[in-house]
């Protein structure tokens, strides 16, 4: 290659660094759309179903829940103090939605849930539950009260981080301990098919024991939205 050539490669090295820099930047790019600690009160956008306003507070710590008899599997669909919110658009570009979640529970399927939720018969879930006597966390589908269990996965501690990773009609539930700060997928499904109804973020708090008091305690929820 001649002299020329040469410091003519050289001198397009700035242009083609800033052309390759844009595309990087410009792949995957992470907006977003929604935070809240619930450190002293809930933020904006939230409401209850069937709420039970002396079972939940806000502190200095997050939003913590009385988890109380009830239930959302299946068809029983009496658990208080659901707490629901809109979520943005996810048909086109992915949306992740985090939560850190602290709770030992001691009660069969004793549970708190990030979710997907339709209605009180359709949802996806992820959550730390007790099932069996040990402590998991369970992915789980429901569409019009029929249930299926996506993932049960044994867990090592009680505070976990979960994320639903939702786009078109896929999500997808990953989870991470501050022991190892990785994410691990928990598993993968479809969304309930549920003409008109718009997908809500729920946090769904249940099947605690009835005569004795089990607060959980949520916090750093956030929702993002990763564009393509």
């Amino acid at each position: 290659m001649s002299l020329g050539l040469c410091l003519a490669v050289m001198r397009m090295f700035p242009v083609i660094f800033s052309a390759l820099a844009y595309v990087f930047c410009s792949l995957g790019q992470e907006e977003v759309v929604f935070k809240d600690t619930f450190k002293g009160a809930l933020g904006p956008g939230w409401s209850w179903i069937r709420e039970h306003p002396g079972a939940w507070r806000t502190s200095a710590s997050g939003l913590e829940v009385r988890i109380e008899p009830g239930n959302m599997w299946g068809s029983q669909n009496d658990a208080k103090n659901v707490l629901v919110r809109a979520l943005p658009d996810f048909s086109t570009n992915q949306l992740e939605i985090s939560l850190s979640v602290s709770n030992a529970p001691t009660h069969q399927y004793e549970q708190v849930d990030l979710v997907c939720f339709f209605d009180d018969s359709n949802m996806v879930k992820l959550g730390e539950e007790l099932v069996d006597g040990k402590l998991s966390i369970v992915m789980g589908r429901e569409q019009s009260d029929k249930t299926r269990t996506i993932a049960i996965v044994p867990l090592d501690s009680a505070s976990v981080q979960l994320k639903l990773s939702l786009k078109g009609v896929t999500i997808g539930g990953h989870f991470r301990t501050s022991e190892t700060n990785v994410w691990r997928e928990a598993g993968q499904c479809d969304l309930p098919a549920i003409p008109g109804v718009k997908a809500l973020l729920s946090l769904q708090f249940y099947q605690g024991p009835g005569d004795v008091e089990h607060w959980a305690r949520v916090s750093d929820l956030k929702i993002v939205k990763v564009r393509n």
